[in-house]
């Protein structure tokens, strides 16, 4: 989406260059056997977007022989962890009125990972910015980041592509404004005007992008997209063998605030890691303090939750405690003596006033979480100390880089949102 880290194509080049709107529909995946090698009458792929009027084309060539080449192993192992969610995707694209095949931009952006984290502070399979992520309804704080949610951010991906699109009127010149922002993919059609008359379909990407005025990432964005396109929808033509996982598939309960995710498994009958896989935009090892919260477990285990969770011992609903810090006491000792990481320690207690000698200041209120919270809770950056450290850092100089095109990125789609509103 900015100029920055994306999972897949990071490893990939680096690899190569080393050697040389219904968000909860789920279907099932379709598996391609690895005996459909052997099978000549495999019918032949078809694409819902074009990528064959540019395989040839030479950057997607290159790309193809990358991902088909010295990084096809690498490319195989994401392409089939993203089979747990492609069904799911696919739906809400669908249901979205985008082609169903920007799937594979999923890929590009982070191998389908929901964790993938940018030095940009991207985060999640999409690779949303925090403000662009707010402004397209996707909630971030202490919390919970629905960055990191499979299904929301897919559905705030979706209409995003879809209001780039509609600003364009090409599918490709969308995914190039998705890479760099729409602000330059804007004054490149306009400066280039005369040279992309009579431009047909998706051509108008290849021109802009031959007149060295895109960034050179979002020049290799579509050609990386298409090659992703034709090598993962077509994984035996190019000698792949890919495993498909099991769909992304779950019930979903609610429960009360800080309700600790051992406690939802332990009530499920699941691991605590099954829930959290479900739920990988619950940060904290539990619910939000404040609120009740509709949670996942898996499939086939919520119609007898609402009895089994009501029957936990009290000790499994316990999330935090409440103390006072004393003289003497450091983060470190803390956590120690009560078993939990310190990183874990300081996640929760973000205001640590903190004397020069590197001890507490005695009498602070603190948090301190079980040791199954604790566990459970994912070691990430404070969305809050990251957007603040850019703030200063960016502060008396003219809009550039990631937050600018985030930024560009928010207003493009505010405007796109009220043109649907007035519409209606």
């Amino acid at each position: 989406m900015t100029l920055r880290y994306r999972a897949v194509v990071a490893l990939v080049v680096a690899a190569a260059s080393a050697a040389s709107a219904q968000p909860d529909a789920v279907t099932r995946a379709v598996v391609i056997p690895q005996q459909a090698a052997m099978d000549s009458a495999a019918p032949e792929p078809t694409w819902d977007m074009d990528v064959r009027s540019y395989e040839a084309q030479d950057r997607v060539a290159h790309y193809v022989s990358m991902f088909s080449g010295r990084a096809k192993e690498r490319i195989a192992e994401r392409l089939s962890a993203g089979s747990r969610y492609e069904p799911m995707i696919r739906a809400s694209m669908k249901a979205g009125g985008v082609p169903e095949d920007m799937y594979y931009l999923a890929l590009v952006e982070s191998g389908y990972n929901p964790h993938a984290y940018s030095r940009a502070a991207a985060v999640g399979m999409w690779q949303f910015m925090t403000s662009t992520a707010r402004d397209m309804g996707l909630r971030v704080d202490r919390w919970v980041d629905e960055r990191r949610d499979p299904v929301r951010s897919t559905s705030a991906a979706v209409r995003f592509i879809r209001g780039l699109r509609d600003q364009f009127g090409s599918l490709y010149l969308a995914a190039a404004a998705y890479n760099g922002g729409p602000g330059r993919v804007a004054r490149g059609l306009t400066k280039y005007a005369d040279d992309l008359q009579g431009a047909q379909g998706e051509d108008a990407f290849f021109v802009l992008a031959g007149k060295d005025f895109l960034k050179t990432e979002t020049r290799d964005y579509v050609p990386q997209l298409i090659a992703a396109a034709l090598v993962g929808k077509d994984p035996v033509r190019y000698g792949m063998d890919l495993h498909a996982r099991p769909p992304f598939a779950y019930d979903s309960v609610l429960v009360p605030p800080a309700t600790p995710l051992s406690a939802i498994a332990r009530a499920a009958g699941a691991a605590v890691g099954d829930v959290s896989e479900l739920n990988p935009h619950l940060l904290r090892g539990m619910t939000p303090p404040n609120e009740s919260f509709q949670v996942r477990i898996p499939p086939g285990t919520g119609a007898g939750f609402d009895s089994l969770f009501a029957a936990l011992p009290r000790a499994d609903m316990v999330a935090t405690r409440s103390f006072a810090s004393r003289k003497g006491d450091t983060p470190a000792r803390l956590a120690h003596a009560h078993g939990i990481p310190e990183s874990a320690f300081r996640t929760f207690n973000p205001g640590l006033h903190t004397l020069k000698n590197g001890r507490l200041a005695p009498g602070q209120s603190m948090v301190l979480p079980t040791v199954a919270v604790a566990l459970a809770a994912l070691d990430v950056p404070d969305h809050s100390l990251i957007v603040s450290t850019k703030a200063r850092k960016g502060r008396g100089k003219g809009k550039s880089g990631a937050s600018s095109k985030a930024d560009a990125r928010s207003r493009t789609m505010k405007r796109a949102a009220g043109k649907r509103k007035s519409a209606g």
